[in-house]
């Protein structure tokens, strides 16, 4: 009881699909005096189970020294039944675009099947590729050193950082959000887990407006920070950016990346995913000196 605290206040929550839930003298339980506004929403968030939370704006709050209720963590059930793998990735083809100003991949034949003939035994044949692109292109894993010098690369950033993860996909898509504040990452268990973030933009892909710079969705710093805080593993997300790219400093990227947290970007085809109940991988070749890689994304649903 000395070390149990509860938090009493008015709260207001707005949500950025509409609408607004009023409270006046709510307490909820606290790890102690010192807890903040945006850790106390977060709190309130996962224990009323509330999505799609737009703004937590609090009155009249005051800390009580009283014992503990147990409040629940709110984290959405798991969904979907059966045991199935889905691929998230988007195919490479020859001269696809994936963000504006970088070079489309060239994809031709080192050694074509029909020269092989005479090489190897009657009715054996062989292809042999050879690609010509950049490490941004189609659905791309980030390492620290894409942004950091002295960061971990491809070859030196550890697997269970990028395969075999427990997964939580962020349903945001048909809120017509762009900005993807803290509140709404707040509802979901995210300690060691791949945060998928889904927000349907997915759905412009290969079309000019994939990479709108004013509307495409992103990662606000303040999400970004509260995924290293809660101890997120690796971060993905639909769209053509984790960041706003009219923001040169890109915070999601250099938080999440400081924090040694991998991020998938360009993700597709999370349409119909349960929130929980999956396992992610996204495994890049271990090339040394870069920090960037095209990756074959999926999740394993029904695994746990």
């Amino acid at each position: 009881m000395d070390d149990d605290w509860r938090a009493a206040f008015d709260v207001e929550i707005t949500f950025v699909n509409g609408g607004r839930l009023t409270a006046e003298g709510f307490r909820l339980d606290v790890p102690g005096p010192e807890i903040d506004d945006a850790s106390l929403a977060d709190l309130l968030v996962r224990h009323l189970g509330l999505l799609m939370v737009g703004e937590v704006r609090f009155a009249r709050r005051e800390m009580v020294q009283e014992a503990h209720r147990g409040s629940r963590g709110g984290a959405p059930p798991p969904g979907g039944a059966g045991r199935r793998i889905v691929d998230l990735s988007h195919p490479v083809v020859p001269g696809m675009i994936t963000y504006h100003g970088l070079p489309g991949p060239e994809i031709v034949d080192h050694l074509a099947r029909a020269d092989s003939v005479g090489r190897y035994a009657s009715g054996t044949t062989f292809q042999i590729g050879r690609i010509t692109m950049v490490a941004n292109t189609g659905t791309y894993l980030d390492t620290p050193f894409h942004r950091f010098a002295d960061g971990a690369d491809l070859a030196a950033a550890p697997l269970d950082r990028m395969v075999d993860l427990p997964a939580v996909v962020v349903h945001l898509a048909g809120a017509d959000v762009r900005r993807i504040d803290r509140p709404l990452l707040a509802p979901y268990e995210v300690e060691g887990r791949a945060v998928l973030v889904y927000t349907g933009w997915d759905r412009h892909w290969a079309t000019a407006e994939y990479g709108s710079a004013e509307r495409a969705p992103f990662l606000a710093e303040d999400a970004a920070a509260s995924l290293v805080e809660r101890g997120a593993s690796l971060v993905g997300i639909d769209s053509v950016n984790i960041d706003d790219m009219a923001d040169g400093r890109r915070p999601a990227h250099t938080t999440l990346l400081a924090a040694g947290i991998p991020i998938v970007e360009h993700l597709g085809g999370m349409d119909g995913l349960p929130s929980e109940g999956l396992r992610f991988h996204a495994a890049p070749p271990a090339v040394e000196g870069m920090g960037t890689f095209t990756v074959r994304a999926y999740v394993v649903v029904g695994a746990d």
